[in-house]
């Protein structure tokens, strides 16, 4: 399939429908946008097999003078399947703005407006334009999550969830009064279906190969022991983590009060412990204080550690390998383990949090050469431009964190200043 026109998802009043957008392109010294339409309407389809029948037989649309237009005809059913970036959820968008305004949330906020302000731009959806005008909040989702961070920011995205509030339900009308559902040619829609359910018949039973062996694989007993191991570090919402950085993995405790993490710290300084011994001989002495002493729930632990019952266990989800990354990601995004960035992304951005460090959000945010790396390696999408090699200036920005992480960690027993990251 042409990679200037995509295949898109629109939540709608009605369900989510598929549709197809070319995104803008310059033709005789004149820029274009369009989507899958004619006239007034935008067509819309209730799955890919009715999409698929529709561009193989009609060309009385306005997509048809693409130039790019001859090869879409001939794109498989499954090709026709919008990537996750391209769902846009337009009636979950009040939800979405109910929560934090993290790196996540960001992203997929602003990959819903910038095809919204297109949709509305190309079809005159005037009232779109004004809600999306409204705020300024709106015109900065570009820049990441860093543009909302400190008080200015909050205020930002406290002035999306009220232009949300207040008119989002105006957009979602205008949107649906555009959208129609023409009708396809029966026998090209029992192909387009037939060939989308041998897909999904192979897809299936891959999928029951890989369950079979997977059912026969002998890990699968310890993880139910290990979540028992973690049952009383669950029930008090005190997570143990570990973090291999700088050829050392170390131990310590973060819990979150409401949306803010807390570390096991000493002045605005993660305590750090290279075994696990040493961190419950720590948190047994009622002398320090630290962040945690003061919690409710934190008696239990010290009385636990006092009698040498404590056991620091650590589940999968907060075991951070900060290491081996820098070696990954100087390669590109094939080469990163997704998972194990993931979570460093996670740690790095409570850590900065709790020093209070914006520069960490803005270097992760999706406008930067980093955040757009990052956000290509965890979000694949095959129809969006690439980060293209070398990649030595985001390695050298994604250490920069790494080093403002380490140089905020106390390390039990004391070590020596840290090697390069």
């Amino acid at each position: 399939m042409a990679a200037d026109i995509v295949p898109i998802e629109l939540g709608l009043t009605a369900g989510n429908l598929v549709t197809l957008w070319a995104p803008r392109w310059r033709e005789d010294g004149e820029e274009w946008e369009a989507f899958l339409g004619h006239g007034e309407f935008l067509y819309a389809f209730p799955d890919t097999a009715h999409l698929a029948a529709f561009i193989r037989t009609e060309t009385e649309h306005d997509l048809a003078d693409h130039p790019d237009w001859a090869d879409v005809p001939d794109a498989l059913v499954d090709e026709l399947e919008p990537s996750d970036e391209r769902r846009i959820d337009l009636v979950g968008v009040p939800e979405l703005v109910a929560g934090p305004a993290d790196i996540w949330t960001v992203a997929e906020l602003a990959d819903t407006v910038a095809i919204l302000r297109s949709l509305a731009e190309v079809c005159d959806l005037e009232v779109v334009l004004e809600v999306l005008g409204s705020t300024e909040g709106f015109e900065v989702l570009p820049l990441g999550d860093s543009a909302f961070t400190g008080r200015t920011g909050e205020k930002l995205w406290d002035g999306i969830g009220a232009a949300v509030v207040a008119r989002w339900d105006e957009v979602v009308d205008a949107v649906d009064a555009i959208v129609t559902t023409p009708d396809v040619d029966p026998e090209a829609l029992a192909r387009a279906q037939a060939e989308l359910a041998s897909v999904s018949k192979l897809t299936l039973s891959d999928a029951e190969g890989s369950v079979a062996v997977s059912d026969a694989a002998p890990e699968a007993a310890p993880e139910l022991e290990r979540a028992a191991e973690l049952e009383f570090w669950d029930e008090l919402g005190i997570d143990c983590i570990s973090v291999a950085v700088d050829g050392v993995t170390g131990y310590t405790l973060r819990c979150y009060l409401g949306e803010d993490p807390v570390f096991l710290a000493e002045n605005g300084r993660i305590q750090m412990f290279t075994d696990t011994e040493l961190l419950a001989t720590y948190l047994a002495d009622a002398s320090v204080n630290h962040t945690m002493a003061n919690l409710e729930v934190f008696g239990e632990v010290r009385d636990e550690a006092a009698t040498g019952d404590l056991e620091i266990a650590v589940g999968p989800e907060n075991t951070y390998e900060l290491d081996g990354l820098m070696q990954q990601l100087i390669k590109g995004p094939g080469a990163v383990d997704r998972r194990q960035l993931e979570l460093a992304v996670e740690l790095l951005v409570d850590a900065a949090a709790v020093r209070g460090d914006d520069e960490t959000a803005e270097a992760l945010g999706s406008s930067s050469p980093l955040g757009f790396l990052i956000n290509a390696t965890l979000r694949p999408d095959p129809n969006r431009i690439q980060p293209t090699p070398p990649f030595t200036d985001e390695v050298t920005a994604w250490n920069v964190l790494v080093e403002s992480f380490v140089a905020g960690l106390d390390w039990h027993p004391e070590r020596s200043a840290p090697a390069d990251v």
